[in-house]
C-alpha cells in the first residue's frame, strides 16, 4: 500500500476521535452546561448534519483546488472547530464548533476514498479505502478512549484541545507524505450529480444511512446505558469504548478484505447480524459481560458494512465517483442523527436506556431489505440487457449476410 494512505489514516484518527469520543462525555458536558441527556445528544446530530450538507458543499468547492491543498484545508477546518468547542462557553456555541468541525468531515472521506482507490490497482481499492478508514477505527481504539478518560479526570474542554492538536498532526501528516496531485479536469459538477440518477447508487446511500444509523443508535447513549442499566462505573466508560473500537477495526478489516471478493454476501451477514445483534443489546445491556461482547459486536459488524457500501458507490457512479463518494460519507452521517434523534425521543418518552437499541434493529432491518432489492434489481437490469444483446445479434448478423 502507498505509503500516501497512511497520511490519510492519520486525518482520519483525527476526525474519527472527534466524531466518536462525544459518546462518552455527553454526561460531563450536560451537567456542565444544565442541559439534558437527550439535549446532550444534539452534539450527536448536529456534527452529523454538519457532515451531510457539509460533504456535497465542501466537495463541490474542492473540485476547483487540487486535491493535496484542498484535504490541506478541510483539516484546517477541522483545527478551527475543534478549537471553538473547547473554549465554549455556552452549549449553543459548543454546538457551533461542532458543525465547523463537522464541515470537514465528509469531503476529507469522500475525496480520500478517491484518492485511495486510485493509488492502487482495480483489485485493491476496497483495500485501499478500508486502510484509510482503518484511521477511524483506531481512533476508536485509541483516541475516543484516551479522550473520554482526559475528559473525565482533567474536563471535556481538555479533550477537544487535544482533538484539535490531533488535526495539526493530521494536516502536517497530509502536507508531507501525499503526493501532489493535480485536479481532475475532467470533473464536471453536471457529470457529478449525473450519477444520482442511478437507481443503484441511491440504493446504496440509503443502506448507508440505515445500517450505520442502526450503530449509531445505541452507541450515542451507550455512557448512560452502560453506567444506569448494566451497572458499570463512569470509568469503565473508557474500556468499554475500547472493545467498540477493536471491533470496528476488526470489522473493517474484515469488509476490506472480502468486499472485492463478495460485496453483496458480505452486506447481507453484516446487516443481518447486525439487526440481530442490537435487538439482543436489549437484554445483553443488562448485565456487564454480555453487554461488553455485544458493544464489541456492534462495532464490527457495523463497520463491515463500510468498506463495501463505500465501494459499491464508487463502482455505481460510472466515472463520476467523487460528489457521490463524498455524500455516502454525509449518508453515514444521516443515519448518525436520524438514529440519535430517534434515541433521545424514546429515552425522552420514558422507555429507558435501552429502547434506543430497539430503534437501530428496526434501522439495520430496513437496510437489509434494502440490499436484497438492490441486488433483485441488478439481476433484472443484467438479465434485460443479455436478452438485448441476444435480440440484437440475429439482426446485426443478417445486415452483414444482406
Amino acid at each position: 500500500m502507498p505509503l500516501a494512505l497512511l497520511a490519510l489514516a492519520i486525518g482520519a484518527f483525527g476526525i474519527g476521535t472527534t466524531e466518536f469520543v462525544i459518546m462518552g462525555l455527553l454526561p460531563q458536558v450536560a451537567g456542565d452546561f444544565g442541559v439534558s441527556i437527550p439535549t446532550a445528544g444534539f452534539l450527536v446530530t448536529g456534527y452529523a448534519l454538519g457532515v451531510m450538507f457539509g460533504a456535497p458543499l465542501m466537495t463541490v468547492l474542492g473540485t476547483r483546488i487540487p486535491r493535496k491543498r484542498m484535504l490541506m484545508l478541510l483539516m484546517g477546518l477541522f483545527v478551527a472547530g475543534n478549537l471553538l468547542s473547547a473554549l465554549a462557553p455556552s452549549f449553543g456555541v459548543m454546538l457551533i464548533g461542532r458543525v465547523v468541525a463537522s464541515l470537514a468531515h465528509g469531503a476529507f472521506f469522500g475525496i480520500g476514498s478517491v484518492v485511495a482507490a486510485d493509488l492502487v490497482a482495480p483489485d485493491k481499492k476496497a483495500g485501499a479505502i478500508a486502510m484509510m478508514f482503518t484511521g477511524l477505527t483506531v481512533a476508536n481504539v485509541v483516541g475516543v478512549p484516551l479522550g473520554t478518560l482526559v475528559g473525565q479526570s482533567l474536563g471535556w474542554r481538555f479533550t477537544f484541545g487535544i482533538v484539535a492538536a490531533l488535526g495539526v498532526v493530521g494536516l502536517v501528516g497530509i502536507a508531507k507524505l501525499v503526493p501532489v496531485l493535480p485536479r481532475a479536469h475532467e470533473v464536471r459538477l453536471r457529470h457529478e450529480v449525473a450519477a444520482f440518477k442511478n437507481t443503484q447508487v441511491l440504493l446504496a446511500m440509503a443502506m448507508t444511512v440505515l445500517g450505520f444509523g442502526g450503530v449509531f443508535a445505541a452507541i450515542t447513549y451507550i455512557a448512560p446505558m452502560m453506567t444506569h442499566v448494566a451497572g458499570f462505573a463512569d470509568g469503565s466508560v473508557t474500556w468499554l469504548l475500547v472493545l467498540f473500537g477493536l471491533g470496528m477495526v476488526a470489522g473493517n478489516l474484515i469488509g476490506g478484505r472480502f468486499a472485492d471478493r463478495a460485496l453483496m454476501p458480505l452486506l447481507y451477514v453484516s446487516l443481518g447480524a447486525l439487526a440481530v445483534v442490537l435487538a439482543l443489546f436489549t437484554i445483553t445491556a443488562h448485565h456487564k459481560a454480555s453487554a461488553a461482547v455485544t458493544i464489541a459486536l456492534i462495532g464490527a459488524l457495523g463497520f463491515a458494512t463500510v468498506p463495501p457500501l463505500q465501494k459499491r458507490v464508487l463502482d455505481q457512479a460510472h466515472g463520476a465517483p467523487t460528489l457521490a463518494s463524498a455524500v455516502n460519507i454525509g449518508a453515514f452521517n444521516l443515519g448518525n442523527a436520524l438514529s440519535a434523534w430517534l434515541g433521545g425521543i424514546v429515552i425522552g418518552a420514558g422507555f429507558g436506556y435501552t429502547a434506543p437499541n430497539w430503534v437501530g434493529a428496526v434501522l439495520a432491518a430496513a437496510a437489509l431489505l434494502l440490499a436484497f432489492l438492490s441486488a433483485a434489481l441488478e439481476r433484472r437490469d443484467t438479465v434485460a440487457a443479455e436478452a438485448g444483446a441476444e435480440t440484437s445479434a440475429p439482426g446485426q448478423r443478417a445486415a452483414v449476410h444482406g
